[in-house]
């Protein structure tokens, strides 16, 4: 579909309706404020294909695991996020006709959403089967300042005659999820009423038990004046609406402004929800639609000033860099420490809204350079909390003595992945939540981390890996055996070198962290160790013995390290050599085949290399860069980030931009052909890494912060901003040279194409440019 969506700096639009692209667009235009979200539904009745979605973050319903053969330390449960009982709906009728754009003859449409101000647009005019013509533009948003309100503008012109135009604005709790396990619904409705002006719906999630509770308000202008209306109150099981009706003249518009309260027992007691609920309807009703809309697009001002990153020369790359970072704002906001971010966001139900290792990988960087500290350590303290979690998910599989595996997939700390491949083998995940407390402390200095949280969880990832790999005596060396990793289109591998070497790193880790706790914080150190009943000399000591003697895979010929034992086993089938027509192959190989292929989902060794790149000289990673690219199909939306990161370290301009254009545009111009079923949310963080880290040279290299831009070809310049431990600094790469500037206070010492340089408070520094390849 790559074209279907007009250009803009600033906005997607989408122009004339096509029924066959609706639950695309209901991703793509799908808005969220961190607290609740909702795809791109219509207001009014549509009775063509469409995907219902209505989202509060926390709340999910444990789906029972459905398999054909059960294993012991299966998950009982896959969490899968609830379609909540809908909010926006506004049914339309034109002198009896119910309003519906898979039967009326619709003679215009353009839908827009505005990313600088947070909100969708719609505009369609319609012809009625009475021949009654009509005019409708409807604007909503959520508001980010006011996280629990929902509110919609919805004008109707009628064009070629006068009639009566009848709204029933309504809250419905007759909701299901598309991917239920068994086709239960998820909800039971405790509370329902109705009342002129107003109404509200108490729905409650079976098993879960959490409670959602939605209040309506609403209000009716003709010519800016308040319209006295009598309703029609309708209470049923599941639904309560009023009805009002409107005489309304040829060309005169009718404005329908509906305020939703959305609220949670997350934030609520069930005792006072109600109550809490009417008063904030109440609440948004007084202020008005546009005085609510001012504040959120305040916020969202605030929102692009600090993570805003501008491209000059080139509107496609421009279009998709703002619409990742857009949807990383509205999907978390960091304010409450219970929440995380789930791969589809508030766009969809696959992959269950859950937390993945995405977050500690690929968000947690975002975060860093474009949020206040807090943000990115509330997304650590999340993980802390559900470490005794992650210590009886590794009980499950028969780990002992406090050894945790983080869960693969989680709501609230234990494990509810469906597939054994993940849930059993796909555990360098555990390393990924290690790297995140060193990229966060070693971004902010923030070292008392690790006495407040972080050595206790790395000291439980340590002994998890302690106990998973084993001694082999044919190789004299330790080997971890029966494991996936991040290249999902291998299952049950022996010594992926990627999982080995996180592993490693980890060890290492933790023994530096231990070293830090006990002597800067002896008091604390000694509580852990009791805590934890730490024997510190034997168990270090059994971890520098696995840190010596690890077996990595490498290939002799090649001089590259190999992604597991026997892959060059394999038919070297590079991606080049595929038929196009076969791509995706998740598509259209069978798993089998897959399987028996070198083609690689997402990247894997190369991930590694990302992580420990100062590890390793610049032939080591052109020779490894070489052979993998080479054969990744990118089919993962995580993967092309991390090779556009690395190309750009080796100078290949052209590819380091192509691969940046398809993880900044999967969505928009929808790659994996899935997007109907919701955006790649966690991968918009690898966007933003793809600039910021690779067009921007950005990295932290023990504390300290180097530029080594390479600004692509077509790119008049590059702009971004970012905060680092208490400044905000202003990057902007041009062809003539790097300027950096210090809008705060206190001076900075970093380092631009390796030459050490101090910005002043509120000063600059310029470098001639070295830009091109």
């Amino acid at each position: 579909m790559k074209g279907y969506y007009k250009t803009d700096e600033w906005r997607i639009i989408e122009e004339g309706f096509n029924p066959e692209m609706q639950e695309a667009s209901e991703s793509i235009f799908s808005l969220g404020n961190g607290r609740m979200g909702q795809r791109a539904n219509f207001e009014e009745r549509y009775s063509g294909e469409t995907l219902q979605g209505t989202y509060i973050a926390g709340v999910y319903y444990p789906d029972k695991t459905r398999v054909g053969w059960w294993k012991n330390g299966y998950p009982e449960y896959f969490a899968k996020v609830l379609n909540a009982p809908g909010w926006i709906g506004i049914n339309v009728f034109i002198d009896g006709e119910e309003l519906d754009l898979s039967r009326f003859r619709i003679e215009g449409f353009r839908r827009e959403l505005n990313m600088k101000q947070g909100y969708l647009e719609r505009t369609f005019e319609a012809v009625c089967e009475n021949d009654k013509k009509v005019r409708v533009n409807a604007k909503r948003f959520l508001s980010m300042k006011e996280d629990e309100i929902g509110a919609i503008r919805y004008e109707v012109t009628l064009l070629n005659a006068p009639g009566t135009i009848m709204f029933v604005p309504h809250l419905d709790g007759n909701v299901r999820n598309r991917d239920s396990n068994y086709g239960e619904k998820f909800w039971t409705m405790e509370e329902r009423d109705a009342s002129e002006g107003s109404a509200h719906l108490v729905a409650k999630t079976r098993k879960s038990g959490f409670i959602a509770c939605m209040a309506m308000r609403y209000e009716v202008k003709a010519d800016g004046k308040v319209i006295r209306v009598i309703p029609e109150v309708t209470r049923k099981e599941d639904y309560v609406a009023n009805t009002v009706s409107v005489d309304a003249e040829k060309d005169t518009s009718v404005v329908f402004y509906k305020y939703v309260s959305v609220l949670s027992s997350l934030n609520h007691e069930r005792s006072v929800i109600v109550n809490n609920a009417n008063q904030l309807a109440d609440k948004a009703l007084k202020k008005g639609f546009d005085k609510l809309f001012d504040e959120h697009a305040a916020i969202w001002e605030q929102n692009w000033a600090h993570s805003d990153i501008v491209v000059e020369g080139d509107t496609v790359a421009q279009q998709g860099i703002r619409f990742n970072i857009f949807q990383l704002n509205q999907t978390y906001t960091g304010r409450d420490e219970r929440l995380n971010i789930g791969p589809k966001g508030f766009t969809g139900e696959k992959y269950g809204g859950s937390t993945y290792w995405d977050t500690e990988a690929y968000l947690i960087p975002f975060f860093l350079s474009t949020a206040p500290v807090e943000v990115a350590r509330n997304l650590l303290i999340y993980r802390f909390k559900h470490l005794e979690k992650a210590i009886e998910n590794a009980g499950k599989l028969g780990f002992k003595d406090g050894a945790a595996l983080y869960p693969m997939v989680t709501m609230n700390g234990e494990e509810c992945h469906n597939e054994w491949e993940i849930t059993f083998e796909e555990i360098h995940r555990n390393g990924a939540i290690a790297y995140a407390i060193h990229n966060y402390i070693n971004y902010t200095g923030d070292r008392d981390y690790l006495s407040e949280y972080g050595l206790e969880v790395l000291m439980a990832i340590s002994r998890f890996w302690r106990q998973r790999v084993n001694w082999s005596d044919v190789r004299g060396k330790y080997v971890m055996l029966g494991v996936t990793g991040p290249n999902e289109y291998e299952n049950n591998v022996n010594n992926n070198w990627y999982t080995n070497k996180i592993a490693v790193w980890t060890l290492k880790y933790t023994i530096e962290a231990i070293q830090y706790v006990s002597r800067h914080h002896p008091e604390r150190y000694q509580e852990i160790v009791k805590k934890w009943d730490f024997n510190a000399d034997r168990e270090t000591a059994d971890w520098i013995d696995i840190i010596d003697n690890m077996h990595f895979p490498h290939n002799e010929v090649k001089d590259v390290f190999l992604q597991q034992d026997g892959y060059m086993d394999k038919k070297q089938i590079l991606a080049a050599d595929l038929d196009p027509s076969e791509r995706p192959i998740n598509q259209h190989w069978s798993w089998d085949r897959i399987l028996r292929s070198t083609l690689i989902k997402q990247a894997d060794v190369l991930q590694g290399i990302y992580f420990f790149e100062e590890e390793y000289d610049p032939d080591t990673i052109r020779r490894n860069f070489d052979f993998y690219e080479l054969r990744t199909v990118h089919e993962s939306s995580l993967s092309p980030c991390v090779h556009s990161i690395l190309a750009s370290k080796l100078g290949r301009n052209k590819l380091a931009y192509e691969l940046y254009l398809r993880t900044s545009r999967l969505d928009l111009d929808d790659y994996n052909r899935e997007v109907s079923e919701g955006l790649h949310i966690t991968s918009m963080g690898g966007t933003w890494m793809s600039i910021v880290y690779g067009f921007g040279g950005m990295r932290v290299i023990k504390g300290e912060l180097h530029f080594n831009p390479l600004l692509p070809d077509k790119w008049e310049s590059l702009s971004f901003k970012i905060m680092f431990r208490g400044r905000t600094l202003r990057v902007h790469i041009a062809k003539e040279g790097v300027s950096i500037t210090n809008e705060s206070e206190e001076a900075l010492e970093l380092y631009i194409y390796g030459e050490r340089m101090k910005v002043k408070g509120k000063g600059e520094v310029w470098v001639k440019g070295r830009i091109s390849e």
